[in-house]
């Protein structure tokens, strides 16, 4: 059976140990085991258990036997492995690996590709569809105090029908709507209530539970194939033997883009309500949020956790020429305004500014309104409206800048 671009399965681990520890199927880890086994990577980056449950840890694994180790899901995870993969595995230059991803990890590798600082022939991403992520502290506060729940006790979180639903060890379930929750400033994080992408059509493969209906449901996981590389993966799997595959009922095929189309219809609004009253000029959104930024302390975090700020001597700091003198901080909009020119035409909206900033200024939200007015006015930059990534050489360079 050959595999195509644009085919969809429903697709299970025929290892019982992986299926009964994966996620609905085990359908990712048993990937990235065969993947390491033969040799078509050399490593695997993916995430692990950390202190619980609620945290996240980004783990490179070169032992298949380890593998098995990132089965399961984590709630929190809310970092982005693109950081993890251009800054800590030098953008895979000496390296073949697989990754799992968010569309948000997709959408900054993909960007990091195009830049350069990430080689894309030695990357396989096996996307995973998300709803949105919640960060673990308000989290875990959110579970106790709405939920009346003990945190330790949840093994599952989901959003389906338009709640979020808690599963305790014991097979407890509680729902409440995830928009009553949001309006009180609790459940997803603010960036993922409005981002635009919920499966990663832009990994090689894309997979999730969305669509599985009949026998399989909560069995096994809805694969999607968007590349001819994902293609020639899940058609050596298949090959192997190591995962079973079926044809997907038509109507689960449909609630799955039925699924995917509400939680787009309520980005949308979102994503709206946060542009509402910044209809001018770029500078006017920085105007708009001038008394936020008035707030930053300088501590860097932004800058520190954002996945395009990757410039090796930060042009405010640079030596020789200085733009701020030596012992002093640059004034706020100054700060923010460099990152901006620097980074903001390729925002992917991950939200890591955001999850860092100990003044709670909302960073991600003045950068997803700054990149719209980016596309609104140029497109994307020269090269990126085609999709085409640009040559590294090419690339716009300054002293200091994309260094």
């Amino acid at each position: 059976m050959a595999v195509n671009v644009d085919d969809m399965y429903y697709a299970y681990s025929a290892n019982s140990d992986i299926a009964s520890k994966g996620e609905y199927g085990g359908v990712v880890t048993t990937i990235m085991k065969y993947l390491l086994e033969n040799n078509i990577v050399d490593a695997i980056v993916a995430v692990e258990e950390g202190v619980d449950i609620y945290d996240a840890v980004p783990c490179l694994i070169t032992d298949p036997e380890d593998v098995i180790k990132s089965a399961g899901s984590i709630h929190c995870g809310t970092l982005n492995l693109a950081k993890f993969v251009s800054k800590y595995l030098d953008g895979c230059r000496d390296m073949k690996i697989a990754v799992t991803c968010k569309p948000c990890d997709a959408m900054t590798m993909r960007e990091l590709m195009k830049k350069g600082k990430i080689i894309e022939d030695n990357v396989i991403m096996i996307g995973v569809n998300c709803g949105g992520t919640m960060s673990p502290v308000p989290t875990m506060k959110m579970i106790e105090e709405v939920y009346e729940l003990d945190p330790k006790d949840v093994v599952k979180e989901e959003i389906a029908k338009g709640k979020l639903i808690m599963e305790t060890k014991d097979g407890e379930e509680k729902a409440i709507s995830i928009d009553e929750l949001e309006e009180d400033g609790m459940g997803r994080r603010e960036n993922c209530q409005r981002c635009e992408l919920k499966i990663p059509s832009n990994a090689d493969l894309a997979l999730g539970n969305w669509g599985v209906i009949g026998p399989l449901a909560g069995k096994a996981t809805f694969v999607e194939v968007f590349s001819e590389r994902g293609a020639d993966v899940l058609d050596k799997v298949i090959e192997a033997g190591v995962i079973n595959t079926e044809e997907p009922i038509e109507k689960g095929i449909t609630i799955r883009e039925n699924i995917n189309n509400i939680m787009l219809k309520n980005s949308a609004k979102k994503k709206a309500a946060d542009i509402e009253g910044t209809t001018g000029d770029i500078i006017d959104v920085f105007h708009a949020y001038q008394d936020e930024f008035s707030k930053c302390m300088k501590c860097y975090g932004c800058r520190e956790a954002c996945p395009l700020c990757f410039c090796e001597d930060c042009c405010l700091e640079a030596e020789g020429p200085e733009w701020v003198p030596g012992g002093y901080t640059p004034a706020a909009p100054f700060f923010h305004l460099t990152r901006m020119v620097h980074m903001v035409d390729a925002c992917t909206n991950c939200g890591q500014c955001s999850e860092v900033c100990p003044s709670e200024i909302p960073v991600s939200k003045v950068w997803a309104t700054v990149n719209n007015k980016v596309k609104e006015v140029y497109g994307y930059m020269s090269g990126f409206d085609t999709g085409e990534p640009i040559p590294f050489t090419e690339y716009p360079k300054k002293d200091n800048v994309h260094k």
